[in-house]
């Protein structure tokens, strides 16, 4: 509605202004063409005066000059003395009319005149002198009436108002439907918008026939439901591992507790019970706080405190904390290259950790960790390999994701939480590199963190 009314708005300006130039083009044509009329028929008077012996012939020849005024009737002629200002001879009464205007006249160098008669009419004269053949001088009157070319501009006036209202209902009307059929398209947008639910986060809205700007819209509409629906389903994924992860330790502690209090224990045995409760709530804090780590890694903006970080000095670092790890297993935890990135220390620190503590519990007794540190193709990348049974190669695609176990039973007893890896992924989102994973089977093992130019430090 407010775009037809925008339309009518600026159609009445337009037509406006086309109708005041064409009043205003046609009144100077009608203007022009009245005086082109009117020095004709003067210069057809003074020849026909030319033709006259004397003043005195004129009323003798009268038919002469009626014969200049025969089909136009609009046309008013008076000649008369100009020594005494007597009349010679008048065609109408408004001929004298004439007379007395344009005596009123100031004599100017303009040969054409306007004056108006007492009952409003308007008229185009021309005045001067003219001679007979004896050489006397004779003054004519010459008016053009002006009542057809007056009529003639109210009818367009007329004609215009009564088409003009018309013409902006038709032209409002157009840009209604116009506008409503173009915007139709924007009802399926908002009739989607209004029925999406997170039951109905598979529904699209259709690109077929839109026109190429709405056909961008829709494209773009289509890919945030795809991102609002993966989000969600990553978010149910994500509460149904939680639950399932939580229940069972909960299940332990309740049932524990439960057991302890079904009759009377000593306090060596209700000590056991606590000691075990509390294994099993340190398991439970671990897992709390591995998923608000994740969490904030994926849904905060910028988590990182970006520094200059040697990843030798941390990867050797990391290899002394895990020092007693290793030398309980017979391993030893080598570091060789450097680099450096810029990034999160902490953040950094955690992801070596977590893949090496990996490595450690998954080498074969009396082997070797390696921390390999490389420069290539602009990227830095550092490498965590250990001989060990390795991983099936269809569990590799998936050792990523949460809660992801390759052996869950080693895993619960190593007390780890299922989110070591998906941690280190996460990290390496942030700093915008990313972690990948190689194995042969009874053979060496490869993690990998490859950290993208923009972080590289030379």
């Amino acid at each position: 509605m407010r775009i037809a009314l925008a339309s009518a708005f600026f159609g009445l300006i337009l037509t406006g202004g086309a109708t005041v130039t064409g009043f205003y083009a046609l009144s100077r044509q009608l203007d022009a063409r009245a005086a082109e009329e009117l020095k004709g028929k003067r210069d057809l008077l003074l020849h026909v005066l030319s033709e006259m012996p004397s003043p005195e012939a004129i009323a003798q020849n009268q038919h002469r000059f009626g014969d200049l005024l025969i089909g136009h009737d609009d046309l008013h002629l008076a000649l008369s003395d100009p020594t005494t200002g007597q009349s010679v001879a008048s065609f109408s009464p408004t001929a004298q009319q004439s007379v007395v205007a344009l005596d009123r006249k100031a004599i100017t160098d303009s040969l054409i005149f306007h004056w108006s008669s007492a009952s409003g009419v308007q008229f185009v004269a021309a005045r001067g002198t003219g001679q007979v053949a004896n050489g006397k001088a004779v003054r004519y009157y010459l008016s053009l009436d002006r009542r057809h070319d007056s009529k003639l501009l109210s009818g367009f006036i007329r004609t215009t108002l009564v088409a003009l209202p018309v013409l902006l209902l038709l032209v409002g009307l157009g840009a209604w439907l116009i506008a409503r059929t173009s915007l139709s398209p924007l009802r399926r947008f908002h009739r989607l918008a209004a029925s999406v639910s997170t039951q109905s986060l598979g529904q699209r809205v259709s690109s077929s026939g839109l026109p190429t700007e709405l056909y961008e819209l829709a494209q773009a509409f289509n890919s945030m439901l795809e991102r609002i629906d993966d989000g969600y389903q990553r978010l149910q994924a994500f509460s149904g591992e939680l639950a399932h992860e939580m229940r069972t330790p909960v299940a332990t502690l309740m049932g524990r507790t439960q057991v302890a209090l079904s009759k009377t224990r000593t306090a060596a045995e209700l000590r056991e019970v606590l000691e075990g409760n509390v294994e099993e709530l340190e398991r439970l804090t671990r897992l709390i706080a591995d998923m608000l780590f994740i969490a904030s890694a994926e849904h905060n903006g910028d988590i990182l405190n970006r520094e200059p970080v040697e990843l030798a000095r941390e990867a050797r670092q990391v290899a002394e904390y895990l020092s007693l790890l290793a030398e309980e297993r017979g391993l030893t935890v080598e570091v060789a290259g450097a680099a450096t990135v810029l990034g999160d220390r902490r953040l950094i620190q955690r992801a070596l950790s977590n893949l090496v503590s990996n490595a450690i519990r998954h080498a074969h007794s009396n082997s070797k960790v390696d921390l390999l540190i490389t420069t290539e193709n602009e990227r830095a990348t550092v490498a965590v390999v250990n001989a060990g049974d390795g991983i099936a190669p269809h569990h590799l695609p998936h050792i990523f994701e949460r809660f992801y176990r390759v052996d869950s039973a080693r895993a619960r007893l190593d007390g780890g939480t299922g989110l070591g890896l998906a941690i280190v992924r996460s990290i390496m989102s942030a700093h915008g590199g990313q972690v990948s994973a190689q194995s042969v089977l009874t053979g060496k093992t490869t993690f990998t963190l490859s950290f993208p130019e923009k972080m590289v430090i030379r």
